[in-house]
């Protein structure tokens, strides 16, 4: 069941940000305002790699507002229509939710982010993100896939941070699970997809080295993985064909 919040939490959000949403959508991809247009050298202030590693928590994040669930707002609706949803996927946009994420980018500033994903993981998508807020765990940048024309390539190779999307699994006839809003894309860069000896996005060749920990990359039992874990999703980078490093799914 989604969360049902107070109508005054949610309309003083949506005339600025979904109108600024629709007037963005089919424009060119860009980075989020604040965001390095390319991944940072080893040694970001965003926290170590050997914290990250570890697993260390620190005691208490960087203050954020409060993290929220909503039904999909008309203007957004009328965004995804063509681009990341059309008439025929598996998931219907009233299966869907809309969230407004807070996150630690990678010069250690808490941002706003937003998601689309299944109802049915909304909740648990929340908790996730909390987690690595927590943890200062650093995303380069959460947009909708609107921003970039609905091309999860271009989506890739802007290392943005994303979760629905209407389309098959590349090379397949098969829905991927981010059809059915039941996966989530993390850092793209840092932590590429390997299907059949390609590098996707081939700036994710840089990071290809998984034992070289640097900041944004997820690695085996980090403190990613086990947020992901907590709430039941399964992490691609533990598949032994077409290794998914970014890749984290719940299916039904």
């Amino acid at each position: 069941m989604a969360a049902r919040f107070p109508a005054h939490r949610i309309g003083g959000l949506l005339t600025a940000a979904f109108l600024a949403l629709v007037a963005g959508c089919g424009g060119p991809p860009a980075p989020a305002t604040g965001v390095a247009a390319s991944p940072p050298a080893s040694g970001s202030p965003a926290g170590s790699a050997a914290a990250e590693a570890s697993g260390s928590t620190p005691a208490a994040a960087t203050a954020a507002p409060e993290d929220f669930a909503e039904a999909l707002p008309a203007p957004l609706r009328r965004a995804m229509t063509g681009v990341s949803w059309r008439p025929g996927c598996p998931a219907g946009l009233d299966d869907l939710r809309l969230l407004h994420v807070s996150y630690v980018d990678f010069d250690g500033r808490v941002e706003q982010g937003q998601l689309v994903v299944n109802a049915a993981i909304a909740p648990a998508t929340l908790r996730v993100f909390a987690r690595l807020r927590q943890a200062r765990f650093p995303i380069r940048s959460m947009n909708l896939i609107e921003r970039y024309g609905g091309s999860d390539d271009a989506s890739m190779a802007a290392d943005n941070t994303s979760a629905f999307n209407c389309r098959n699994v590349p090379g397949t006839s098969h829905w991927s699970n981010h059809a059915y809003g039941r996966a989530v894309d993390v850092n793209t860069v840092e932590n590429p997809y390997l299907p059949a000896g390609q590098v996707m996005p081939p700036a994710g060749q840089a990071y290809l080295d998984r034992r070289d920990v640097r900041p944004g990359m997820i690695v085996a039992g980090d403190p990613t993985v086990r947020a992901f874990a907590a709430e039941g999703f399964s992490w691609g980078g533990s598949w032994r064909n077409g290794t998914d490093y970014q890749h984290f799914e719940k299916p039904a």
